[in-house]
């Protein structure tokens, strides 16, 4: 699995990176997960709250967003995007 995550601030990406995990004994959650994980520490951000919504448009989109309201501390981002690489 790749997973590429974006900051963005202003409509403009402020940060980039990827993730790769290629761990075939995980499932694509466990896999989705650690790629998170990884990135959020790249970033230096804490973790979001993972919501229905972003189940949702993770399983139709292969991509999400989470706003600033999604983490517990204060963040200097307004978004935070991570989409599957095809």
């Amino acid at each position: 699995m790749n997973i590429t995550g974006k900051l963005l601030k202003n409509n403009r990406i402020i940060s980039m990176d990827q993730a790769i995990n290629e761990d075939t004994s995980l499932n694509m959650t466990r896999q989705l997960e650690a790629c998170l994980l990884d990135l959020c520490k790249s970033f230096n951000i804490p973790l979001p709250i993972w919501m229905k919504k972003n189940t949702k448009e993770f399983a139709h989109f292969k991509k999400t967003v989470f706003t600033s309201e999604q983490f517990l501390e204060r963040v200097n981002f307004d978004s935070f995007v991570i989409e599957m690489d095809h």
